[in-house]
């Protein structure tokens, strides 16, 4: 008998030994998980913190004395891009607002895009040199300035361009295919349904009539107008050849433009900070996107492509 009671006294004891066991280790495991939870909380917030740092906290806020301000105009000039009019834009006002800003150079390195967004810049151009008459604004040209590019850089006080650079191709494009032929060849018939006598007027798959060449061709001529307004306006008695030559589409080397008076001399963008302005310290206004921004940016730029496409109106470019 008293074997047994000893027996129970050390299963009882076993017992409560193994649950202080269990309750030990399942402590450290949610204690573990805790840790893991807060960790994984802790790099969520610092990932939201990054995302919603203010856009104009760059280098600048840490400048006290006076700098050259750099915007960039990089890539095709359309929405949702780097060169899109909103970047270029928000980035040249940051500039010009800078109290320590001595001098703005627009850096570009663009073969042109939608003659909307390059107006908007060449608009906000001309409208911030005015604001602020004391802060020259230079054009830098990199590997190229052509077709919208340099409607924007037309609006500069000054162009400055590399001997290899490619400047000019001051015209308008609409391009397209046509598969008429073809779907004769083929047996194929087009059904195209419209309302609007002259709704289809870029359907690919149907003859071009006179005309639609005749509306489109006003269309293209209306635009290259306004396109050689700007540029006569910005560059004035410095254009040194013909119009037939100049507005004609063409693109030249950087030594070449600067004989038309395209351009002014051959200088880069440290080049111009330099010995222009005569502060060398470049400070770097390009708005820099974040990533949500980005994302829902592109998903609108799609979106707005896509309808463009559905109503065969994006091939019309300044390239």
């Amino acid at each position: 008998m008293a074997k047994d009671t000893e027996h129970d006294a050390d299963w009882h004891k076993s017992l409560v030994e193994k649950l202080a066991s269990d309750a030990l280790t399942e402590r450290r495991r949610a204690r573990r998980w805790g840790i893991f939870f807060k960790l994984l909380t802790f790099a969520y917030l610092a990932f939201l913190l990054v995302l919603l740092i203010p856009e104009d906290w760059s280098e600048s806020a840490m400048q006290d004395e006076q700098h050259t301000a750099l915007v960039k105009l990089e890539g095709v000039i359309a929405p949702g891009e780097k060169a899109a009019a909103d970047t270029v834009v928000t980035g040249l006002r940051d500039a010009f607002e800078d109290e320590n800003t001595k001098a703005v150079i627009l850096r570009i390195n663009s073969p042109g895009g939608s003659p909307v967004q390059s107006s908007d810049m060449h608009k906000e151009v001309l409208r911030l040199r005015e604001k602020y008459p004391d802060i020259p604004l230079y054009a830098v040209v990199s590997d190229i300035c052509a077709s919208g590019g340099y409607f924007v850089a037309s609006a500069a006080d000054r162009i400055y361009v590399n001997e290899s650079s490619i400047v000019g191709s001051i015209g308008v494009l609409m391009n397209g295919f046509g598969f008429v032929d073809a779907m004769d060849e083929l047996g194929i018939e087009r059904r195209l349904m419209t309302a609007g006598e002259h709704k289809g007027i870029l359907d690919p798959f149907s003859p071009v009539g006179e005309f639609d060449r005749e509306h489109l061709d006003t269309l293209l001529q209306d635009l290259h107008g306004t396109f050689i307004d700007a540029v006569k306006s910005g560059r004035g008695e410095r254009l040194k050849a013909d119009d037939v030559t100049l507005f004609s589409g063409l693109f030249w080397s950087g030594r070449e433009s600067i004989a038309l008076g395209l351009a002014d001399e051959i200088g880069s963008a440290s080049y111009v900070a330099r010995e222009v302005v005569g502060v060398e310290e470049i400070v770097d206004f390009t708005k820099k996107e974040d990533a949500l921004s980005r994302l829902a940016d592109r998903l609108g730029a799609s979106v707005a492509r896509a309808l463009a496409r559905i109503g065969g109106l994006d091939g019309l470019q300044l390239r």
